[in-house]
């Protein structure tokens, strides 16, 4: 399968591939750098040996290396090649390694071509399109950032069998949201296979990872810089980036997510806008992922989540601003939520968990 997105830099494409043959090919090419995950370059060894010491560059896929000082030593090995503008920066890894190397991609020389294999489900069903990277800063989650998507993007699914299953659902975390925004149909849908998508049926995946990345292209392409409807799909972000930074980064994004729903959720029950049966509906199939985390009650003391709320880049003054659920279905931004509220959401997120 082979989709195409228009962004106002260039229309870059998906491929779902049967084979890394391509990384072989690239490797050959003398202006191609390489950027890899070194748990991924030791899994696949066999196949990325082959890439030249002296254009790769191995990364500690952390948050604490998600930083400018990263992208930097990357910029400086980029300059003593002697391709310039020509230079073709290939990126084998998830999230981190993506948004370090999309960093990089569009920062030297204003712009290279770049080339991604998304490692995680999570990238390769959420952050691989749209063309977002975002650097930490200090203690600021994703402060810097550019848009600037890959040229290409390449889905090997058998990268995500050697996924830990907290990684794997991690990753479903997304697709879960993906669908419970897209209504009750799409969420019905979710709900009755989420089973046979934790239990790595790849048929029903793969299902999933296209109708995810086709939902959020509509998104995109109407609003690739993310000043009208692609704020809709920061549901459940408001919440979930701060369950990551209260926890240090132990809660891996998708979960987060996951956790942040059922937050966002509950609001939406306090306000009347979402019925309590729904809302159930949509928390265990979220708890569901969120099976394979041990979660420390500390994470969750109310100053630190609301410190990290208004930490929060998409925060626009001292008030919470956050997406709902409001009635049939809809999506809305409030710039008016209560610290009450949050913390009534809260105690029912930990109160209800598995």
């Amino acid at each position: 399968m082979m989709m195409e997105i228009r962004s106002r830099f260039k229309t870059y494409q998906v491929d779902f591939v049967d084979s890394l043959q391509s990384i072989q090919q690239l490797a050959a090419q003398k202006e191609t750098y390489f950027v890899v995950d070194r748990i991924i370059y030791d899994l696949y060894r066999d196949v990325l040996s082959i890439l030249p010491e002296q254009r790769l560059f191995l990364l500690e896929a952390l948050e604490e290396y998600k930083t400018i000082d990263t992208a930097l030593l990357i910029c400086e090995q980029l300059t003593a090649m002697p391709s310039k503008r020509n230079t073709h920066l290939v990126s084998i890894g998830g999230g981190i390694v993506q948004d370090v190397t999309g960093f990089v991609a569009t920062s030297i020389y204003r712009g290279i071509p770049w080339t991604f294999y998304p490692t995680t489900l999570l990238a390769a069903c959420d952050s691989c399109i749209g063309g977002k990277s975002s650097l930490n800063y200090k203690k600021f989650k994703n402060l810097l950032g550019t848009f600037y998507p890959p040229d290409v993007i390449n889905i090997y699914f058998p990268f995500f069998k050697t996924l830990s299953n907290r990684d794997y659902a991690s990753g479903l975390g997304e697709v879960v949201k993906f669908n419970v925004i897209a209504g009750q149909n799409r969420f019905n849908a979710i709900e009755k296979d989420i089973d046979l998508v934790l239990a790595h049926d790849y048929a029903v995946l793969n299902k999933y990872v296209e109708t995810s990345l086709y939902f959020k292209k509509t998104f995109i392409e109407e609003d690739e810089f993310d000043q009208g409807i692609r704020v809709l799909l920061n549901f459940a972000h408001t919440f979930g980036h701060a369950y990551e930074v209260s926890s240090h980064y132990a809660i891996p994004h998708g979960l987060a997510v996951a956790m942040g729903m059922i937050t966002a959720n509950n609001i939406s029950v306090q306000r009347g806008f979402l019925t309590a049966d729904y809302a159930e509906r949509i928390e265990r199939v979220c708890n569901k992922l969120l099976q394979f985390i041990d979660m420390d009650d500390k994470w969750f003391a109310l100053d630190v989540i609301l410190n990290a709320i208004h930490k929060d880049k998409k925060q626009i003054g001292n008030s919470i601003t956050a997406v709902l659920i409001k009635r049939e279905q809809t999506l809305e931004v409030f710039h008016n939520i209560q610290e009450t509220e949050v913390e009534l959401a809260i105690k029912h997120l930990l109160e209800k968990r598995v």
